[in-house]
């Protein structure tokens, strides 16, 4: 009955308040920013792999791969056919990353694009899409590094010395204040 009151003629019952201790609140904090920071390591570890990655597409001067065939003669140099020798289709010689043969060819239909225009339109929209997740990772990085400063200085706020506000909190950065000097002994 200690906890229990009358509100409106609704018999309700009290909620006791949570005592939270100052060292509670700091070791909660703490907690929090431990936890956007970690979050905000492993964004920024999967942006430097998303650029690694896309390094190499817009890389227009790149150097050509080579494939090197041998020869003892200049006869057989001039009669080499390069569709005959890597056993596929002329059409598809020019394709270095899957090249079927034609015993291949003939078990099974061909699998992926093989107009050139339509390969290139694919491949623009595929690295449009990958530069736009980065994109959106990088500002969801930068987001969490304001977050863990702004949880930092609600922190800070906490201690008892005296403080003057510098700066007011805008969305991309934290409030800033001025801590009267104190001497760690």
């Amino acid at each position: 009955m200690i906890r229990a009151e009358l509100q409106d003629g609704v018999h309700t019952i009290k909620q006791p308040k949570d005592e939270v201790t100052p060292e509670q609140v700091k070791l909660m904090r703490t907690q929090d920013i431990k936890y956007v920071e970690m979050k905000r390591v492993a964004e920024a570890k999967k942006i430097e792999r998303l650029k690694s990655e896309l390094h190499l597409l817009d890389a227009e001067g790149k150097k050509p791969n080579k494939h090197v065939f041998f020869f003892d003669t200049k006869k057989e140099v001039q009669e080499f056919d390069i569709a005959t020798h890597l056993d596929t289709v002329p059409e598809l010689v020019d394709r270095v990353y899957n090249r079927p043969t034609i015993a291949t060819l003939e078990k099974e239909t061909l699998k992926g694009a093989t107009d050139p225009a339509h390969l290139k339109v694919k491949l623009a929209q595929q690295r449009k899409n990958q530069y736009d997740l980065l994109k959106q990772r990088i500002e969801r990085e930068k987001a969490m590094f304001v977050i863990a400063q702004k949880i930092q200085t609600r922190k800070d706020l906490l201690d008892k010395t005296h403080k003057v506000k510098v700066k007011k909190e805008t969305t991309n950065s934290p409030a800033i204040y001025k801590f009267k000097f104190q001497r760690k002994r």
